[in-house]
């Protein structure tokens, strides 16, 4: 529990809306827009507020939305409806958006979160979903200076799923646990992008304070949010003022306030509406959802694994520590990775697979920017690439080589060590030429060694790995230099 200046508790609500990932639109057949997308081509009457258009429901967003439920541990309906939320605004194509209000398709779920080592539960009120508004562009006239706005109708009709946290959420730091661990699941199970500085998830964290046990206090609803550092400065910003306008005898107004990043406050920009403002009434256009329990167990069964169980598994069944198992888990793609590299399934291979995923390709990957289901190297290449190295044909040092060649030009490990001549030397023959000039052009560290300073060997091992380009392994290249050093000058 966070305290606001010893006084007060924070109590934090959360609304998040995520585009689902569709072909086409909410209620018509547009394709979805891309960020690339020139404004205003993806549109048709029906996302245009033509009159006389009448909508068709998107099934395929209502089972996205069965799925975020089951996976939010939500009851799903038996029968929900659309209706139509009232408000005039220049995005708002129709004047009303077709969304859900009385009976959503989810209600009654939880999501738990990980805090310094403890799990909490947040209870989620409701999924439903509804259709995202047009976007507006401001703007300012170079040569008058006037200021103006532009309508992109690309994003008006955009399936849009609302998830509603119950007031469960106690800190900023619990808020950015409950986004990132929700994000995570919406990407799991393929509803959403969910990537927040894209806009096809958006939060707004409600935020009151009250002293603890005391009635809920007045909420403040907080937006433009587009990143979780955005989300975590914002409220941290709300619960100071609000603590502070309380302390001076002042009220807390319901509003909404918009977060400027630029100065690091949230600032007004609305008195806040009610649900009676709205005048919510069902959509005419439109027959109420009826949901069999059929349908639900087909979307069940389509879940994947979702991340809670991955990680356990990958504990039990491969023996990885937990923070292993959490990394690897962290995205689907990588943990479907990670095993099809561990094609035998012991813990041995599974945890040299775990090293090179957490540790050179997760360095050049973020190095790249890449996502690893968009890299070059594949599961088979890194199982052949520790085959290599298990059987003695290159050295850890060369397979790092290698492996950067792969990341590079995703060319197999075979063909790669075949091309540059990377076969670890495994005759002693062969390195004794390569130990003999080591030792002809290193005489001080020849001369320490002999002086008693067996650690000057270790320099030049090194340096015969150099000579050899790390073809030659450690232990032969000791073994020589020791034999060579212990003869007579």
């Amino acid at each position: 529990m966070t305290q606001t200046a010893t006084r007060y508790e924070t109590v934090i609500g959360i609304e998040v809306h995520a585009q689902l990932l569709t072909r086409s639109k909410m209620f018509c057949s547009c394709s979805q827009p891309t960020l690339e997308s020139p404004p205003n081509t993806h549109v048709d009457p029906v996302c245009l507020g033509m009159p006389g258009v009448m909508p068709v429901i998107n099934r395929v967003a209502v089972e996205l939305t069965i799925m975020t439920g089951l996976a939010l541990n939500c009851e799903i309906a038996h029968e929900a409806k659309f209706d139509r939320k009232n408000y005039h605004y220049p995005d708002l194509m129709k004047g009303y958006q077709i969304s859900e209000y009385d009976m959503p398709i989810c209600v009654n779920g939880w999501l738990e979160i990980d805090i310094d080592g403890e799990t909490k539960r947040i209870g989620i009120t409701r999924v439903h979903l509804e259709e995202d508004t047009a976007r507006l562009q401001h703007a300012t006239d170079s040569s008058t200076g006037e200021q103006y706005s532009l309508v992109d109708v690309n994003r008006s009709g955009v399936p849009l799923m609302e998830v509603v946290s119950e007031p469960d959420v106690r800190s900023a730091e619990e808020a950015r646990a409950y986004l990132q661990a929700l994000r995570q699941i919406l990407r799991y199970i393929g509803a959403s992008r969910a990537n927040m500085e894209e806009g096809n998830m958006r939060c707004e964290p409600n935020v009151s304070i009250r002293e603890p046990g005391a009635e809920f206090g007045q909420k403040v609803e907080l937006k433009n949010i587009n990143s979780f550092k955005h989300a975590f400065d914002a409220i941290k910003f709300e619960e100071k003022r609000q603590a502070e306008v309380l302390n001076s005898g002042g009220t807390i107004a319901q509003e909404t306030r918009g977060w400027r990043e630029d100065i690091g406050e949230a600032v007004q920009q609305r008195t806040k509406e009610g649900s009676e403002d709205y005048r919510y009434f069902p959509e005419p256009d439109l027959p109420p959802l009826v949901i069999s329990r059929e349908w639900v167990e087909e979307m069940r069964a389509r879940l994947p694994e979702l991340p809670d169980a991955k990680r356990a598994r990958f504990q039990e069944q491969y023996g990885l520590s937990e923070y292993d198992a959490r990394v690897i888990a962290e995205s689907r793609a990588r943990a479907d990775f990670f095993e099809a590299a561990t094609v035998d399934g012991s813990a041995e291979r599974a945890k040299t697979v775990s090293n090179w995923v957490t540790g050179d390709f997760a360095r050049l990957l973020n190095a790249e920017n890449v996502e690893i289901q968009d890299a070059r190297v594949t599961p088979e290449g890194i199982a052949a690439l520790i085959d290599l190295q298990e059987a003695g044909t290159i050295s850890g040092k060369t397979a790092k080589a290698v492996f950067e060649e792969m990341f590079a030009s995703g060319k197999a490990p075979g063909e790669v060590v075949e091309e540059q001549g990377l076969e670890q030397i495994t005759s002693s023959d062969e390195v004794v030429t390569s130990v003999e000039k080591v030792i002809a052009d290193n005489a001080k560290a020849v001369e320490d060694y002999r002086g008693g300073k067996e650690e000057a060997i270790k320099f030049l091992v090194g340096q015969v790995m150099r000579e050899t380009r790390g073809r030659a392994g450690p232990d032969v290249i000791t073994e020589l230099l020791k034999e060579k050093l212990a003869e007579k000058p």
